[in-house]
């Protein structure tokens, strides 16, 4: 695999506070990482040890309270919240345990949303992403005819549609079955080793993460070595 010289995402010394009543909540304490080109990464710990946030932060989803975070070398505090979602809509793709399919869309309406909205529509690709999902049988559909898995499908589809340059993944196993998860998880390395595409994916699933090239584990809001973790629950 070649992963490129530099990293398409990059985090420095990331920080993350909440003022509480209480006083402040310290969620992410100094999170340094790099994502390269074609990685598939995991990022596992226990509920509260600031994945999900972690997440946030990485996409622009949320702003850090200090620290750097680098896309493509492009600082994302110097974008403006309208540039943020711009990046969005174009360069990364979001798969999230609730899958967020808008209930009056069919299957194929869900997956074009991005595209439309991004005004790249490129047809013949979103019939390859829904064949290689395996819902091109059933894109007339609408969310509430499908599966626990299909809706998962349908939102991996959705975040790949405009070729972002990484996908962001949290939990998106974390709603169904066993079974179901497993055949989630293989569709993502699937995808994975198909296109070099580039995945971070938050889970609890210690299993799970041996799929990936690495595995980050964070603990209290910092990353530590794998013997200074506890099993994730």
């Amino acid at each position: 695999m070649n992963n490129g010289d530099r990293p398409i995402l990059a985090s420095f010394d990331l920080k993350k506070n909440y003022e509480m009543e209480s006083g402040k909540l310290e969620v992410l304490r100094g999170v340094t990482l790099e994502i390269r080109k074609g990685e598939m990464v995991f990022v596992t710990g226990k509920s509260g040890s600031g994945k999900s946030t972690l997440l946030h932060l990485l996409g622009g989803l949320d702003r850090p309270s200090g620290g750097q975070i680098l896309f493509e070398d492009e600082d994302l505090a110097e974008k403006s919240e309208k540039q943020l979602a711009k990046m969005r809509s174009r360069r990364i793709g979001f798969v999230f345990q609730f899958y967020h399919l808008l209930p009056e869309l069919t299957v194929y309406e869900n997956v074009l949303l991005p595209s439309l909205i991004a005004k790249k529509q490129d047809r013949p690709w979103i019939k390859e992403v829904l064949k290689r999902v395996k819902l091109w049988s059933r894109r007339t559909h609408f969310p509430s005819e499908l599966s626990g898995g299909e809706k998962q499908r349908a939102a991996i589809a959705r975040a790949l549609v405009n070729r972002p340059e990484i996908v962001l993944c949290d939990e998106p196993t974390g709603n169904l079955d066993e079974e179901t998860a497993a055949s989630v998880m293989e569709l993502l390395s699937e995808l994975h080793k198909m296109e070099l595409q580039s995945f971070l994916i938050v889970t609890h699933d210690e299993e799970m993460a041996k799929r990936g090239n690495r595995t980050l584990r964070l603990h209290e809001g910092i990353l530590v070595p794998p013997e200074k973790t506890f099993s994730a629950v």
